[in-house]
């Protein structure tokens, strides 16, 4: 992986590091978290386990056992509004933007926002969780989603490469690297980045039906953000992103 990142870091990125769209001024540290008991943290596993694999009602009702004064409960109950479409997620992220997740609950707005098609908005939401969080890949990569529905290429390179040097195991940012390539008709460089990751068949027809889709719309569909299972209700979130 680290080959093909100074492989293709050399080829795309020159310059990219001062030419991002974010400005990285620094925003004032968060709080930290208070520490949760063991009851607590087993319960919080459990609803990660179930929204994780799809069941988020299951998933909300173990929630519903826990106060809503942490912070944790209100972030996976955010999630799993959102996930199901609901209206109660914004208040629910907006409720961290002060605590100790703040950058939990911008990264949340700005996926509320990229669903709405709203980029301009989402951009905002994802600048700052990323200025807050910088070493989460979840936001970088939702962050590059935003600029490649803008179509700005060279910020969303930079973003989905941050995101595969900082997990490697993470295929999602490298998917959607090779849906930009694939969309600059850069096959080749797509070709490398799907042997070195080992991206499967159908990941690589599932990036070319997103590169398509990107050339026939406007600027406002969704490539693939981070971390979204899939709902019974509909099919996986196309967008973090």
């Amino acid at each position: 992986m680290k080959t093909m990142i100074v492989a293709i870091g050399l080829a795309m990125l020159s310059g990219c590091a001062s030419s991002g769209g974010a400005s990285w001024s620094s925003l004032s540290a968060p709080p930290e978290c208070a520490k949760i008991n063991s009851d607590q943290e087993l319960s919080l596993s459990l609803a990660d386990e179930m929204i994780n694999s799809g069941k988020l009602h299951a998933g909300l009702a173990n929630l519903q056992r826990l106060p809503d004064d942490l912070p944790a409960v209100r972030l996976r109950k955010a999630k799993i509004y959102r996930l199901l479409g609901q209206r109660e997620a914004e208040p629910l992220y907006r409720s961290l933007l002060s605590g100790c997740l703040a950058a939990e609950g911008e990264h949340g707005l700005g996926q509320l926002a990229a669903g709405r098609g709203d980029n301009e908005q989402a951009l905002v939401y994802l600048q700052r969780a990323a200025r807050l969080s910088p070493t989460d890949e979840k936001i970088r990569n939702d962050l590059g989603v935003v600029y490649l529905n803008q179509r700005r290429l060279k910020e969303a390179r930079f973003e989905f490469i941050t995101a595969m040097e900082l997990k490697q195991s993470d295929q999602l940012a490298a998917l959607n690297l090779v849906t930009l390539l694939i969309y600059q008709g850069n096959w080749k460089q797509a070709s490398e980045v799907v042997s070195r990751v080992g991206l499967s068949p159908g990941q690589v027809t599932e990036a070319k039906a997103r590169a398509e889709k990107l050339r026939t719309t406007a600027p406002n569909d969704r490539v693939a953000t981070a971390g979204d299972p899939a709902r019974p209700e509909a099919p996986p979130s196309t967008t973090q992103r």
